[in-house]
């Protein structure tokens, strides 16, 4: 009996090894090719970030209300930041210039010394960190400038790269004050499990997301990768940043009755390719993008459930998917066709090398002219919205 109980704790551990060893090589996968189109070509993600940037003006006021609240609470000498998922271009440092200027008033207005500002710009290995060093001599330069002309009110920048996977641990212990992340966290840490049924057969045929005839399976096993990974996002976030120390996430999101069809609108030209003979269907049907867009409930409930962070604010905003193609001007008028243009370019910056990675470089010029049409009848039609949550947390 004792020979066969230590057997089956034997084959127990195996299998739970197993299991683990798989889950850490599909997490190793998606860290070689999650990453945004590098450079400052047609393609590039830093040319093709409008939208990003329109988000993060969107938080400002929410980014400006946490930052000052957790100085007010803590006045330290050195205000440790990280952004997490910091991708790279013009958007990388201006939360931190947001940052800089809101602590910088808030010093004004309390006759303080301001503080300095040590910053951890964090993103996966493949991230073009190479242009953001290249573009912090003109930050630097413009901070400069500021102090020259405001008399000092801003303190010390000390920026670093930090590359790594967020879904890990990045931190000492209670070293960090404040955690940003904008556009992070709907990215999943791998393939979702349970996409292909036990004789292998694919859930999710001629789909590479979410899709209106997905099965509920699909959604399924989605959410459940997204609150194992939230889960562990919130948990080793609680371990690095300070007691009372914030964060302010935004993330793409869904509502109940709101089906996002950007992916889909991808999925529907990979078809066409696979009808033409361009692309192999079983490559599509194996197909599956590691994003998740939550709802709002499906976000509380993992804040609820981990118990680390204190949820202070949670705020879902739309926005159409060509919203700032105008970057201010409000003077510019488009058509469908530019307004295509911008949106298949922003996806394209940030899905290519996904795509590249599963069907090859050939099909891409193709594929996204296809997509691209696809978008023109659907803007036409007055279709899609994007969906957003920001959340500002406290740490227990």
């Amino acid at each position: 009996m004792t020979v066969a109980l230590h057997f089956y704790k034997a084959i127990i551990i195996c299998m739970k090894r197993k299991k683990n060893s798989k889950q850490l090589r599909a997490a190793m996968e998606v860290q070689q090719v999650l990453c945004m189109n590098g450079g400052d070509g047609e393609t590039s993600y830093a040319n093709n970030s409008l939208f990003q940037k329109k988000v993060i003006l969107e938080v400002k006021p929410m980014l400006e209300e946490s930052i000052t609240e957790l100085y007010c609470t803590t006045f330290p000498e050195c205000l440790k930041i990280a952004d997490l998922g910091c991708s790279s271009g013009p958007n990388t440092l201006l939360p931190l210039w947001e940052i800089v200027e809101c602590i910088g008033r808030s010093c004004v207005r309390l006759s303080r010394k301001p503080p300095m500002f040590q910053v951890f710009l964090n993103d996966l290995p493949h991230n073009d960190f190479n242009s953001i060093f290249r573009s912090l001599g003109s930050f630097y330069e413009k901070l400069e400038k500021e102090k020259e002309k405001e008399g000092g009110k801003f303190g010390e920048c000390l920026i670093a790269g930090m590359p790594g996977s967020f879904h890990k641990r990045l931190f000492p212990d209670h070293s960090i004050h404040f955690v940003h992340s904008s556009y992070g966290l709907h990215w999943l840490s791998q393939v979702p499990e349970g996409l292909v049924s036990e004789s292998g057969t694919p859930l999710n045929k001629g789909n590479i997301h979410i899709a209106e005839t997905s099965p509920p399976g699909v959604h399924r096993a989605y959410l459940n990768q997204f609150e194992r990974d939230f889960t562990a996002f919130l948990k080793l976030r609680s371990q690095e940043i300070i007691p009372g120390g914030r964060m302010l996430l935004t993330l793409l999101g869904s509502e109940p009755k709101h089906f996002c069809k950007i992916w889909e609108l991808i999925s529907i030209s990979l078809n066409d390719l696979v009808i033409e003979g361009f692309v192999q269907e079983s490559k599509l049907d194996r197909c599956n993008i590691p994003l998740y867009m939550p709802t709002a409930e499906e976000v509380r409930d993992v804040v609820g459930r981990e118990g680390s962070f204190n949820l202070l604010r949670l705020e879902t905003f739309r926005l159409d998917w060509d919203a700032h193609i105008d970057d201010g001007n409000k003077d510019l008028v488009f058509d469908r066709f530019e307004r295509a243009k911008y949106v298949v370019m922003g996806m394209r910056a940030v899905a290519e090398p996904l795509l590249i990675s599963h069907f090859g470089d050939r099909i891409m010029d193709d594929l996204f002219h296809r997509f691209f049409m696809k978008v023109a009848d659907d803007i036409e039609a007055g279709k899609d919205i994007c969906i957003n949550h920001t959340m500002s947390l406290t740490k227990v």
